[in-house]
């Protein structure tokens, strides 16, 4: 009995050093894991660097006067550089180079991805382990302890089915090196031993669910739903490009409408003026009093304030076409004057509502998205029934092994299959309640029916907005009739006026008068004429098509690392 203690206390000394620097060393491990370190109170770990004034500061804007506030308005400067543009290549240029469409479409090659990122779930994949050990088997008595050194590796392929189940192949080699001591019948150590053995092991596994997750359609559900989604992308995709072209022929249309009210409001200035000269005439003649000649000049005055407001309107227009087109070298910035050349050409059209309703609701790219949606809602509703159901698997195993002092000698005893086994097993789950699982069917259900009025809301939106469109468009061109009638009149009245002034029948303020009518009269007519240009786009767009001979095919871009793209 003392020989035993003391053997024991013997080991606890032996021991108690190389226990203490395992635990220091764990120690160490675990306070350089923790993350407990303080972040650096400099931003040196940030790659984009901002300094506290740029947030929290507020600068002013300074501004500087001119030297000579009074400095002449130059109403017929020319233009430092035209460009004229028709409205196919308007389109050309926006379809080339618009920022929304170079956004929008790169989205289409991020869903295709997304798609085989999913698809990527049912690659097969390779793995291996390699595994060294040192084990000293403790016991009572010192001289009976003995040492274990293995080296495992393992190599092996795991499949993962459509159907929802795993195939496994693993072969495993492992070299196990044993050593101790050798006693004689009493107890006494006479000599050491150490001792080679190869196991290896082939195993074959395959574990498969029979209902919960269970099948190609439960398996296949988030590969499905996102190649909905692939598809409501490219159907988003299509409604930008329609918007932004529609975009650009309603901003071609604007930018002629102001070109042309800027000549109406410089040849009012120009008649105006020629009023002046005239009643200067007069007035030196004595024909006129001069106070025809103040009325004359503030007629003047205030056609002058008409051209700065033309002009301001036509270089915001200008700016909007720009932006939209983004053709290198015609920024918004450039002094480059854009100068429409397609004229309008007002032809009334025979409508047929109940066929382009109709083709509206066909050809509407948020139509097919509500239905893609549907399809979507269908598919969640499909996979969560199958998530009610219990968890079933079956698993089945099979192992060849070997054993040897040998390698060669344990890979013989494997593949001659003299020690294999298997196992088949069952295992079941089922929740009780199973609570989850039916309130996230109910969830899809709810959402499926939401689905169905919106689908119906959508197609009343739609219809509406066709039937507005094409009421619109037949009411800008009786707006045409009505503004060339009127233009014609006004003009008429201008002249009659103009005759009455000379024979002393009418003041200078009712020839202005008149002259301002005719002015009005006429930008009455170019509005009307570029409105029934703009009715027509709005209707296109209503009916998810656009104007044009010409169709429109969009290809996704795909992006590179160097900064260009490819369609």
């Amino acid at each position: 009995m003392n020989k035993y203690k003391s053997t024991r206390a013997q080991v606890h000394k032996s021991i108690r050093p190389q226990v203490i620097l395992t635990c220091a060393l764990l120690a160490c491990a675990l306070v350089l894991l923790s993350g407990c370190e303080e972040f650096a109170k400099e931003d040196d770990f940030l790659d984009v660097k901002v300094k506290p004034e740029q947030t929290r500061a507020v600068d002013t804007l300074k501004l500087t006067a001119k030297a000579d506030t009074n400095d002449g308005i130059d109403i017929n400067k020319p233009a430092e550089k035209e460009i004229t543009l028709s409205i196919e290549q308007c389109r050309a240029m926006t379809l080339k180079n618009n920022l929304d469409l170079k956004v929008q479409l790169i989205e289409p090659t991020i869903a295709a991805k997304q798609v085989s990122e999913e698809e990527a779930k049912f690659e097969s994949s390779f793995f291996s382990n390699l595994t060294y050990g040192n084990i000293n088997q403790p016991s009572v008595i010192v001289d009976q302890a003995q040492k274990y050194k293995s080296q495992t590796a393992d190599l092996g392929v795991q499949v993962p089915l459509q159907t929802g189940g795993t195939v496994k192949f693993d072969l495993a080699d492992n070299r196990t090196n044993i050593t101790g001591n050798i006693f004689d019948q009493n107890g006494k150590s006479v000599g050491n031993y150490s001792e080679v053995i190869y196991t290896p092991t082939t195993t074959f596994s395959i574990s498969q669910p029979l209902l919960r997750g269970a099948g190609k359609r439960v398996n296949t559900y988030s590969i499905r739903v996102l190649e909905y989604q692939r598809h409501i992308t490219d159907a988003m995709t299509k409604l930008e490009v329609i918007r932004v072209l529609a975009n650009a022929d309603r901003g071609y249309w604007r930018l002629y409408a102001a070109r042309k009210e800027l000549e109406v409001r410089q040849q009012e200035y120009e008649l105006a003026q020629a009023q002046l000269e005239q009643t200067r005439r007069m007035v030196l003649l004595g024909e006129k009093a001069a106070v025809e000649e103040t009325r004359s000049e503030a007629g003047v005055a205030e056609r002058l304030d008409g051209i700065i407001k033309a002009k301001k309107e036509l270089g915001d227009r200008q700016r909007e076409l720009k932006q939209i087109m983004n053709e290198a070298g015609l920024g918004i910035d450039s002094p480059t004057v854009v100068v429409p050349m397609t004229e309008p050409d007002p032809v009334r059209y025979e409508i047929d509502k109940e066929r382009l309703t109709k083709s509206a609701v066909e050809n509407r790219m948020e139509m097919l998205e509500v239905e893609l949606q549907l399809a979507q809602d269908s598919s969640t509703v499909d996979y969560y029934k199958n998530q009610m159901l219990p968890l079933v698997a079956m698993d089945y195993t099979y192992n060849m092994n070997g054993i040897g002092a040998a390698r060669s000698n344990a890979y013989d005893m494997m593949f001659d299959r003299t020690s294999e086994s298997y196992t088949v097993g069952m295992n079941l789950i089922m929740p009780l309640g199973n609570e989850a699982a039916k309130n996230r069917l109910l969830e899809a259900q709810y959402r499926k029916r939401q689905r169905l009025f919106t689908k119906e809301n959508r197609r009343i939106q739609i219809e509406t907005e066709v039937l507005g469109a094409i009421e619109q468009l037949e009411a800008n061109w009786q707006s045409i009739l009505a503004g060339r009638q009127n233009s014609i009149l006004a003009g008429r009245l201008y002249e009659a006026e103009k005759r009455q002034f000379v024979v002393g029948l009418r003041t200078a303020t009712d020839v202005l008068d008149a002259q301002a009518k005719f002015a009005n009269a006429q930008s009455t007519e170019i509005s009307a004429l570029t409105e029934y240009q703009i009715a027509q786009v709005d209707l296109a767009y209503a009916t998810g098509t656009l104007l044009g001979a010409a169709k429109v095919r969009w290809e996704p871009i795909v992006p590179n690392v160097n900064g260009t793209d490819a369609r």
